[in-house]
């Protein structure tokens, strides 16, 4: 099993989740970060007054997946949230050990269905 992380802009989260669910992924977990990377930030104007915003908004996403259908999710996540710009995100993928569905105590596989 994989994990599927991916850092996106929040204005494709909509599109990512869309590609995802034609795909058949049913989980997912989707959270509010802030990073910084190669985009580095910007400068904004309030009230007269300057103010660098150097952690820019991001969308987590994460879905744990069988090994054979990482490299699937991957690249439609990738081809999704593709604008062409600077702070489009990164894709990583982590091996998973064991997955455990606390309801029924189902294992492996079995419990990502």
């Amino acid at each position: 099993m994989i994990k599927v992380e991916a850092l996106i802009r929040p204005q494709k989260l909509d599109d990512v989740k869309a590609a995802l669910t034609e795909m058949g992924i049913r989980g997912m977990t989707v959270s509010e970060v802030r990073g910084a990377g190669k985009q580095r930030g910007f400068t904004q104007h309030y009230r007269g007054a300057e103010y660098t915003v150097n952690l820019i908004q991001k969308i987590k996403l994460e879905v744990v997946v069988s090994d054979a259908d990482a490299r699937k999710v991957a690249q439609a996540i990738a081809t999704t949230a593709r604008t062409g710009e600077i702070g489009d995100g990164k894709i990583f993928m982590i091996p998973v050990g064991e997955v455990i569905r606390i309801r029924t105590g189902e294992e492996g596989d079995v419990a990502l269905q």
